[in-house]
């Protein structure tokens, strides 16, 4: 965990074979069933983090794209009445 991370404990139940699952891979990694938890939860954050962030980019293109197009043909009526 990062320094200044506070931690808080819960209590959650989960089916059999994840259990055995977060107990392996806490063996194999030598660290508490806790921080793997921690860690996938952590992953699966960052995971949907990265597709609100892509949503939100994809929502402002489509929004600066349109105001392109009406500020382009505000900027050509512009030069015709010059003309």
């Amino acid at each position: 965990m990062p320094a200044g991370v506070t931690l808080r404990k819960i209590t959650i139940t989960l089916p059999g074979n994840l259990v055995e699952f977060v107990d392996r891979q806490a063996a194999c990694l030598k660290v508490s069933r806790g921080q793997v938890i921690a860690q996938a939860l952590s992953e699966i954050k960052a995971v949907e983090e990265e597709r609100l962030a892509a949503k939100g980019y994809q929502f402002y293109a489509q929004e600066a794209g349109e105001f392109a197009v009406v500020s382009l043909g505000q900027s050509l009526s512009l030069d015709q009445r010059q003309v």
